[in-house]
């Protein structure tokens, strides 16, 4: 079942989860500030992101901007990065969305990728 990783005082991820609730995809919600993304789910995303980690933060997050990452981000080993989006949920690019047994790996929420990712697949309703 897909996993998704929101914040409900985020818009986009509550209109992702509308969007998921409209097309009667399943889902289960995880609270991202509570519980970030594993390590392992980090790194499916990073495989799926095309091994951009800058791809999998909130850049425009408070956090973010306070750990000067804009700057650190670009020569900080990969490794490093991972965990720093696995202890604090308010780094990670939202909604963060897996399924491992399709191999849905989104983050934010674009609409058109969404639809390629759940709509082009046979999913039960």
């Amino acid at each position: 079942m897909l996993k998704a990783y929101v914040y409900q005082g985020c818009s986009t991820c509550r209109n992702a989860l509308k969007w998921l609730k409209s097309h009667h995809i399943e889902f289960h919600e995880t609270p991202i500030r509570e519980t970030p993304p594993t390590l392992s789910e980090l790194q499916t995303m990073l495989k799926a992101r095309g091994g951009e980690v800058r791809a999998l933060f909130n850049t425009s997050g408070l956090d973010y901007r306070a750990l000067g990452l804009k700057d650190t981000l670009p020569t900080m080993p990969q490794s490093e990065s991972l965990k720093l989006l696995s202890q604090n949920g308010n780094l990670v690019k939202r909604p963060f969305a897996l399924d491992e047994k399709t191999g849905v790996a989104l983050n934010g929420f674009n609409e058109s990728e969404w639809q390629a990712a759940f709509l082009n697949q046979k999913r039960p309703t």
